[in-house]
């Protein structure tokens, strides 16, 4: 049987199981798709690189876990969170928070004086209790006065800007671009060095055009999926 052959089977045979679920051991795939080692060993490596399984050393060979899937279309209510999960709500774990100057580069970025003050914040975020993205978040100091680390920890923090210091998100613009974890992205992500990864970047402003927040993040590239719905005229 040719590697092509011993692919498409392998297809077959993942579309029947659920994300995260292990398949049976080389040898028993060997002797159920009459298929010699070295070729369903190549198959395998195929179906890896094309992020439809994992292979996990000393534990066996799975099928890919769910994407996590974010459709790029506003909500009703205007706000820019990330949507959930198929039901299952984002949480927040607080990794680090400062408050620091903007400095010439930020604060350029920003729109506001380099010896403005930042709330500096970098949070984990996690779906189904896996780490999924990291957040570098920095918001003007003088908007947010007495916000704690643990405000980035629950509920929505544009709920939060605006029910509790009247700052509404109304508009933004956010890029995307393909990027490699570094070593502490890896580390805390809980993916190889250098694994594939989504580099987002959010500029927010307010009804009166000013920044209220600059968002650097690193999606997992093996769990995440982005959407976009098109309108074309008739």
């Amino acid at each position: 049987m040719r590697r092509t052959e011993a692919r498409d089977r392998l297809l077959r045979l993942i579309e029947l199981r659920n994300p995260g679920e292990p398949l049976p051991s080389e040898r028993s795939l060997s002797e159920s798709l009459g298929v010699s080692r070295p070729t369903l060993r190549a198959a395998l490596e195929d179906l890896a690189r094309d992020g439809l399984i994992t292979r996990e050393h000393g534990r066996g060979t799975f099928t890919s876990s769910r994407k996590i899937h974010q459709a790029l279309e506003p909500t009703a209510d205007g706000d820019f969170q990330v949507p959930p999960a198929e039901g299952t709500p984002w949480q927040s774990k607080l990794i680090s928070f400062e408050l620091e100057l903007a400095g010439a580069r930020l604060g350029q970025r920003m729109e506001i004086s380099p010896g403005d003050q930042l709330v500096s914040v970098v949070r984990l975020r996690l779906v189904d209790g896996a780490p999924m993205c990291i957040e570098r978040i920095r918001i003007p100091a003088a908007f947010v006065p007495g916000i704690t680390g643990r405000d980035f920890e629950i509920g929505s923090l544009y709920g939060l800007m605006r029910s509790r210091y009247g700052v509404a998100a109304r508009e933004a613009v956010q890029t995307t671009e393909p990027t490699v974890t570094d070593a502490q992205e890896a580390e805390l992500l809980t993916v190889p060095l250098h694994s594939p990864a989504l580099l987002f970047e959010r500029v927010t402003r307010n009804a009166d055009r000013a920044v209220i927040e600059y968002t650097r993040s690193i999606y997992r590239g093996d769990r995440y999926r982005i959407t976009t719905r098109l309108t074309f005229p008739n």
